[in-house]
Protein backbone atom coordinates (compact mmCIF):
# COMPACT_ATOMS: atom_id res chain seq x y z
CA UNK A 1 0.00 0.00 0.00
CA UNK A 2 1.18 3.37 -1.07
CA UNK A 3 2.40 5.94 1.71
CA UNK A 4 1.34 9.60 1.41
CA UNK A 5 2.66 11.95 4.06
CA UNK A 6 1.49 15.35 3.80
CA UNK A 7 3.49 17.59 5.21
CA UNK A 8 2.24 21.26 6.36
CA UNK A 9 2.97 24.22 7.67
CA UNK A 10 0.92 25.49 10.38
CA UNK A 11 -2.36 23.65 12.18
CA UNK A 12 -5.81 23.86 11.65
CA UNK A 13 -7.27 25.64 13.77
CA UNK A 14 -11.31 25.92 13.10
CA UNK A 15 -13.03 23.19 14.10
CA UNK A 16 -14.71 22.48 10.84
CA UNK A 17 -11.27 22.47 9.32
CA UNK A 18 -10.48 19.86 11.58
CA UNK A 19 -13.84 17.75 10.86
CA UNK A 20 -13.16 18.12 7.04
CA UNK A 21 -9.34 17.08 7.35
CA UNK A 22 -10.23 14.10 9.77
CA UNK A 23 -13.00 13.01 7.29
CA UNK A 24 -10.82 12.74 4.42
CA UNK A 25 -8.23 11.16 6.53
CA UNK A 26 -10.82 8.40 7.54
CA UNK A 27 -11.79 7.47 3.85
CA UNK A 28 -8.16 7.60 2.69
CA UNK A 29 -7.51 4.22 5.00
CA UNK A 30 -8.50 1.99 2.34
CA UNK A 31 -6.32 3.24 -0.08
CA UNK A 32 -2.81 4.30 1.39
CA UNK A 33 -1.36 4.95 4.71
CA UNK A 34 -1.81 8.64 5.44
CA UNK A 35 0.34 10.51 8.01
CA UNK A 36 0.04 14.40 8.16
CA UNK A 37 2.86 16.04 9.86
CA UNK A 38 2.21 19.85 11.12
CA UNK A 39 5.53 22.24 11.53
CA UNK A 40 5.12 25.84 13.07
CA UNK A 41 4.22 28.61 11.05
CA UNK A 42 6.29 31.48 11.71
CA UNK A 43 3.85 34.78 12.09
CA UNK A 44 4.46 37.17 9.51
CA UNK A 45 3.85 40.94 10.78
CA UNK A 46 1.00 42.66 8.25
CA UNK A 47 3.86 44.69 6.02
CA UNK A 48 6.79 42.22 6.64
CA UNK A 49 9.66 43.67 4.55
CA UNK A 50 11.69 41.59 2.31
CA UNK A 51 14.06 40.63 4.78
CA UNK A 52 11.72 39.51 7.16
CA UNK A 53 9.15 37.32 4.91
CA UNK A 54 12.84 35.37 3.53
CA UNK A 55 13.75 34.77 7.34
CA UNK A 56 10.38 33.31 7.93
CA UNK A 57 10.09 31.25 4.80
CA UNK A 58 13.82 29.82 5.67
CA UNK A 59 12.43 28.68 8.65
CA UNK A 60 9.66 27.64 7.91
CA UNK A 61 11.37 25.56 4.94
CA UNK A 62 14.07 24.30 7.13
CA UNK A 63 11.39 22.86 9.45
CA UNK A 64 9.76 21.31 6.33
CA UNK A 65 13.17 19.85 5.31
CA UNK A 66 13.49 17.98 8.43
CA UNK A 67 10.49 16.73 8.74
CA UNK A 68 10.97 14.96 5.38
CA UNK A 69 11.78 11.41 4.54
CA UNK A 70 15.18 11.81 2.36
CA UNK A 71 14.08 8.94 0.64
CA UNK A 72 10.78 10.30 -0.45
CA UNK A 73 10.06 12.42 -3.15
CA UNK A 74 8.45 15.89 -2.28
CA UNK A 75 5.29 17.10 -4.40
CA UNK A 76 5.02 20.81 -3.78
CA UNK A 77 1.66 22.82 -3.73
CA UNK A 78 3.19 25.64 -5.35
CA UNK A 79 1.01 28.29 -7.36
CA UNK A 80 3.62 28.35 -10.26
CA UNK A 81 3.22 24.33 -10.82
CA UNK A 82 2.06 22.38 -13.10
CA UNK A 83 -1.73 22.08 -13.59
CA UNK A 84 -3.58 19.09 -13.72
CA UNK A 85 -7.03 17.70 -13.65
CA UNK A 86 -8.67 15.45 -10.90
CA UNK A 87 -8.04 12.56 -13.89
CA UNK A 88 -4.68 13.88 -14.41
CA UNK A 89 -3.12 13.99 -10.72
CA UNK A 90 -4.90 10.08 -9.96
CA UNK A 91 -2.46 9.09 -13.03
CA UNK A 92 0.59 11.05 -11.60
CA UNK A 93 0.12 9.11 -8.47
CA UNK A 94 -0.71 6.09 -10.68
CA UNK A 95 2.12 6.53 -12.55
CA UNK A 96 4.62 6.78 -9.28
CA UNK A 97 3.63 3.36 -7.89
CA UNK A 98 3.97 1.46 -11.56
CA UNK A 99 7.25 2.91 -11.34
CA UNK A 100 8.18 1.37 -8.21
CA UNK A 101 7.40 4.33 -6.23
CA UNK A 102 6.04 3.55 -2.64
CA UNK A 103 5.79 7.07 -0.67
CA UNK A 104 5.05 10.44 -1.91
CA UNK A 105 5.70 13.56 0.47
CA UNK A 106 3.16 16.36 -0.44
CA UNK A 107 4.26 20.00 1.12
CA UNK A 108 1.98 22.89 1.48
CA UNK A 109 3.44 25.86 2.59
CA UNK A 110 2.48 28.75 4.91
CA UNK A 111 0.69 32.43 4.26
CA UNK A 112 4.49 33.25 2.17
CA UNK A 113 4.69 29.96 0.46
CA UNK A 114 7.32 27.56 0.39
CA UNK A 115 11.05 28.69 0.65
CA UNK A 116 13.05 28.34 -2.65
CA UNK A 117 15.11 24.98 -0.93
CA UNK A 118 12.15 23.19 -0.59
CA UNK A 119 10.49 24.02 -4.31
CA UNK A 120 14.31 23.55 -5.87
CA UNK A 121 14.18 20.19 -3.89
CA UNK A 122 10.68 19.14 -5.26
CA UNK A 123 10.42 16.46 -7.94
CA UNK A 124 7.22 17.75 -8.67
CA UNK A 125 5.00 21.01 -8.41
CA UNK A 126 2.02 21.12 -8.72
CA UNK A 127 -1.01 24.32 -8.90
CA UNK A 128 -4.64 23.47 -7.70
CA UNK A 129 -5.44 26.69 -9.24
CA UNK A 130 -3.97 30.47 -9.39
CA UNK A 131 -5.96 31.41 -6.80
CA UNK A 132 -4.32 31.51 -3.59
CA UNK A 133 -6.40 30.16 -1.12
CA UNK A 134 -5.48 30.18 2.97
CA UNK A 135 -3.12 26.73 3.85
CA UNK A 136 -6.00 25.15 6.07
CA UNK A 137 -8.30 24.73 3.62
CA UNK A 138 -5.52 23.92 1.06
CA UNK A 139 -5.19 20.89 3.47
CA UNK A 140 -8.56 20.02 3.22
CA UNK A 141 -8.33 20.33 -0.70
CA UNK A 142 -5.01 18.19 -1.15
CA UNK A 143 -6.63 15.50 1.25
CA UNK A 144 -9.81 15.52 -0.91
CA UNK A 145 -8.19 15.63 -4.61
CA UNK A 146 -5.77 12.75 -2.87
CA UNK A 147 -8.96 10.20 -2.05
CA UNK A 148 -10.86 11.26 -5.61
CA UNK A 149 -7.61 10.47 -7.57
CA UNK A 150 -7.87 6.95 -5.69
CA UNK A 151 -11.26 6.65 -6.57
CA UNK A 152 -10.92 7.64 -10.04
CA UNK A 153 -7.96 4.90 -10.36
CA UNK A 154 -10.09 2.22 -9.07
CA UNK A 155 -12.61 2.91 -11.60
CA UNK A 156 -14.98 3.78 -8.21
CA UNK A 157 -17.68 6.13 -8.66
CA UNK A 158 -17.29 9.74 -7.26
CA UNK A 159 -19.22 12.55 -8.21
CA UNK A 160 -18.12 14.64 -10.72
Amino acid sequence: MIRITVIAVGRLQEDYWKKAAAEYEKRLQAYCKLRVVEVPDERAPERASAAEREAILQKEGGLILRAADSSAPLWALAIDGERMSSERFSGAIGDFTVHGGSHIQFVIGGSLGLSPEVLSGAARRISFSDMTFPHQLMRVILLEQIYRGFRIARGEPYHK
